[in-house]
Order: structure tokens, then C-alpha cells, then sequence
């Protein structure tokens, strides 16, 4: 662990203090004008505003916790000085402030007249809803497609379309009529959104200063977010609120005071630094998923399958790995790799490997008045394989019940290095030593993978709970290194179309 001093938190910087001192309204766009909000709280949630305030009870409320879809709503930011980028995201388990200088879309906005949206008349003729209840989640996750690929002249496949629905997971009809539905759309005449009037608003947003409100601020650099972060250590850091929101819907606790750090451009960066992968850490799961996914192609499923598309737009890597949950999925496959870690605390910085970050059950490094600024990933070398596997009681949109990340160095048919991490076997994420050392500077064959299996056993005292029993756990986790051996052996591999059901999907 390389690590340079801390020092003394520098203070805040004063013209930045300054400029959060005056409290100013949450505005953003929203049906058809800029919406100025002077008194709303700084956790009241995008979908309690729309149903209770706004009147626009088209986005429903189903599990309240982004899992079902049904308020799935359309955010769009501001690109350059026209183009507008739009996400889907569960309105259940967004805060208000977080739409500040960005564009709101729900299902009330689709329609133009009497004439219903491509997508909406591709349901209508396909079938494609029952009880309706949750129609405008599909329909919002289907048009933010529909935007997507009429924007660049493709049509989805029928995978990738079912790929989009990961994350609405209330089907009456089942899922070929919503998906002849998401076909159907483009043979339709093409109907696009009017992004002009939101562009124009949009524009005139940015010229907004700085939000802070009593309990809430959302600093836009970097130095200005870590003096207010050494400023204030007792405030919650907020980033996607994909797991915040949840603590505020199902645990109603106070969270106090609220730094988001979803405004700083320069935590939302990803770019090759030095051979490594620099990963910001407000950079959100979609984005940096996808940056891994062209450097490493084996993460793909993994990629996939990490929640759903509305959470994976909200949510980021950073948040990920600094709320530490043993379950996470980032965090086996990026120590797998030999991530760093980098924390800030005022100007000081500090790196260490990620796999030193965690000392305990939801316990890590991170000092008072710190925060994560960045990941690191080593870009791949000659030699070296990558395995990422994810074991869950569905295959979309679950929470895991074991994960796994495993990374191989072979010199011929030498394991020159390894590193075994699994997910959910433990009180944190953690390597398997027992196993590496087994393999370590053996030649890579059936015996040496056996000998690996049986230290398995020394490494983890798995639980079981809802998710796995201990048990199963084991035996999935031994099993699991028989097929990176199936896959990874120098001698005939199979490909993952002969080892994994899910091959035709991903």
C-alpha cells in the first residue's frame, strides 16, 4: 500500500463556501416548463412529487425500492450545447434535488395530441398490457430505447430489447407480447422527441449557481466537494441513492446532512491513466461497467446482470465498493484485478490495493472527513485470463446469493499468479489464499485444480440465508473454479456456450 500523508484537512476554500451560502431553488424541466422548487425536502422522493404534487399519477408506485420498474421515469442532462442524454431511473428511490438543471419524462409527456407515441400504440396493437398497473414502466424504459437506437439508425434485437426490460419485472401479459411490442415500434411511423424547447431550458439551467439548500449541497469541483467534505465529515454522501433511497422508503431514517457528489465533473471521469483504467467515483455502474466490459469482454454477463439498467444508470462503482456490502458485485471482480483504491481527504490523497480497503462487516478505511475519488484497474497483459461470475435465484435483476471474481496469469501451462474472490462468503468480499497457494507456480491441470477445491473449504465459514445456504455456497464456490479450469485449461477449453445455461443470452 503506497500511501501519502494526510495532514491536516485543508480548510474550505471561502469564495466556494460563499457561493453555497445563499440557499436558491431546485429547478429543472418538467412538462413543458422549468419547475422552480423553493420549500420541497431534501429527501422527498421524484415519484411522491409527481403523484402528490405534480398530479401525474401515469408513473406508479409498486415496490418502492427499485425493483419492479412500474415508476420508471426518463432523466435527461444536457451534452454539449443540444444534445440531451436520457436515462431511465426509478422515481421511487430519487431525491428532488437531484433533478436540479436536468430534464424530467414521464408517460404524460409521450402523447402529442390524440396521436399516441410509437411505443404506446406498439402496446395498444400487440397486446402488450394486462391490468396496465405496470405498462408506464415499459413504456418509459421501451421510448428511452425507442430515443436511443432511432437516434443512431439501429433497431434492437429481440435480446437486447429484453435486455432494456431487465429492470420492469411486473409482466400480466408475459414477456412475448411486450417484446413483439418493442419490435413493433420501429416498424411504425418514427415519432421523436422534441428536444429543442428542453435544450433551450436546459441551457438557461446551466447558468445556475451552485445548488445548496438547508441539509442538502452539491458542490460542481472537485476541490470545492472535498473541502466541504473535510468540512463537514458527519454528512451522508449521497451519489446514485440507489441504497440511500432505501434507507429513507423502508427504513425512515433521518439522514442528516446530504452531499451529493453526482454535480462534480471530474468524479464522473473515465480514462486510461498510466496503464491503469481510471474509474471516477461518481462515474455511474452503466458507464464504467461498459469501460471494463471493452477492456475485459469476460465481465460482460457480470455487467448485465448487476441490478438493472435504471439502477446501473443511477447508481456508481464508487458507491458500490465504499458502501462494502459482501454481497456487492464490483468489488470480487476489481480485486480479482488488482484495483486500487483512491481516497481524498482535503489536497491529500492516498491509494491502497481495494482488497486492504475492507477490515469488516460494512467496516473500511475511510477516515473522518474522506471520501473515494477514483478506482484503478490495471489494463489487461499478455497472459493473463479473467473469469466473472454471478450465481442468483433469477437471472435479471437479482441480488446475489454467491460472485465471483478469478484472475489467471499462465506462463504456458504455469499459474504464474492468481487471484480468487468471492462475493457472499464471507463478512466482506475477500481472496481465497488457501486456493491461491494451491495453484500458485503449479502447472495448471485437473490435479492441481483438485488440490485448489479442497483449500477452498479453509478459506470461507460461509452463512446461510435467504439467498444461499452455507452449503450450496461451498459446493457453488468449488464448483465454480472447475469451470474457470474448464475454460481456462491450456488443453481443449470449452467455450462458455458448453458450461454455462445463460450462453445464448449474453
Amino acid at each position: 500500500m503506497s500511501q501519502a500523508p494526510h495532514g491536516a484537512p485543508s480548510a474550505p476554500d471561502q469564495t466556494a463556501a460563499a457561493s453555497l451560502d445563499a440557499a436558491r431553488p431546485v429547478r429543472f424541466f418538467h412538462r413543458g416548463e422549468i419547475v422552480s422548487l423553493g420549500d420541497v425536502e431534501p429527501t422527498r422522493t421524484v415519484l411522491n412529487w409527481l403523484r402528490e404534487d405534480a398530479h401525474c399519477s401515469g408513473t406508479k408506485e409498486g415496490c418502492n425500492e427499485g425493483d419492479c420498474g412500474a415508476c420508471t421515469v426518463m432523466v435527461g442532462e444536457l451534452q454539449g450545447d443540444d444534445r440531451i442524454a436520457w436515462q431511465t431511473v426509478n422515481a421511487c428511490i430519487q431525491f428532488m434535488p437531484v433533478l436540479d438543471g436536468k430534464a424530467l419524462l414521464t408517460v404524460e409527456d409521450l402523447k402529442q395530441g390524440e396521436q399516441l407515441h410509437p411505443v404506446q400504440q406498439a402496446m395498444v396493437d400487440c397486446h402488450g398490457s394486462q391490468c396496465g398497473f405496470c405498462t408506464p414502466g415499459f413504456v418509459m424504459s421501451m421510448t428511452a430505447c425507442y430515443e436511443r437506437h432511432q437516434g443512431c439508425g439501429t433497431q434492437p434485437t429481440r435480446q437486447q430489447l429484453a435486455d432494456e426490460l431487465s429492470g420492469n419485472l411486473c409482466r400480466c401479459t408475459g414477456y412475448r407480447p411486450i417484446l413483439d411490442a418493442g419490435q413493433r415500434m420501429f416498424e411504425l411511423p418514427v415519432q421523436r422527441l422534441d428536444e429543442a424547447p428542453i435544450a433551450a431550458a436546459l441551457r438557461t439551467l446551466r447558468a445556475d449557481a451552485t445548488l445548496a439548500r438547508p441539509g442538502f449541497f452539491a458542490p460542481r469541483t472537485l476541490p470545492e466537494f472535498a473541502a466541504l467534505r473535510a468540512a463537514k465529515p458527519e454528512a451522508r454522501l449521497l451519489a446514485g441513492c440507489t441504497d440511500i433511497g432505501l434507507w429513507v422508503n423502508k427504513q425512515f431514517r433521518d439522514l442528516g446532512e446530504i452531499l451529493y457528489i453526482g454535480e462534480v465533473a471530474e468524479l464522473k471521469a473515465i480514462r486510461d491513466v498510466d496503464g491503469q483504467l481510471q474509474i471516477g467515483a461518481a462515474a455511474s455502474l452503466e458507464d464504467a461497467w461498459t469501460a471494463l466490459e471493452r477492456r475485459w469482454p469476460a465481465v460482460r454477463e457480470m455487467h448485465l446482470r448487476f441490478a438493472s439498467p435504471p439502477i446501473r444508470h443511477a447508481g456508481t462503482m464508487g458507491g458500490n465498493i465504499a458502501n462494502g456490502s459482501p454481497i456487492g458485485d464490483s468489488a470480487p471482480v476489481l480485486i480479482a484485478l488488482g484495483a486500487h483504491i483512491v481516497l481524498r481527504r482535503g489536497e491529500a490523497e492516498r491509494t491502497m490495493l481495494l482488497q486492504d480497503f475492507y477490515l469488516d462487516y460494512m467496516k473500511n478505511q475511510l477516515q473522518p472527513g474522506e471520501f473515494v475519488q477514483a478506482l484503478r484497474v490495471p489494463l489487461p497483459r499478455d497472459g493473463e485470463l479473467l473469469r466473472a461470475y454471478k450465481l442468483s435465484k433469477r437471472y435479471d435483476s437479482d441480488i446475489s446469493g454467491l460472485a465471483a471474481g478469478l484472475w489467471l496469469k499462465l506462463d504456458g501451462d504455469l499459474v504464474q499468479d492468481v487471484r480468487l474472490v468471492f462475493g457472499g462468503m464471507a463478512a466482506i468480499v475477500k481472496r481465497a489464499k488457501g486456493a491461491e497457494a494451491a495453484l500458485r507456480g503449479q502447472p495448471w491441470t485437473e490435479a492441481a485444480l483438485r488440490r485448489a477445491m479442497t483449500a477452498l473449504d479453509t478459506d470461507y465459514t460461509p452463512l446461510s440465508d435467504l439467498r444461499a445456504s452455507a452449503g450450496y455456497r461451498r459446493r457453488a464456490a468449488r464448483n465454480l473454479l472447475q469451470r474457470l479450469f474448464l475454460e481456462t485449461r491450456p488443453s481443449a477449453p470449452l467455450s462458455s456456450k458448453h458450461v454455462s445455461v445463460w450462453s445464448d443470452i449474453v
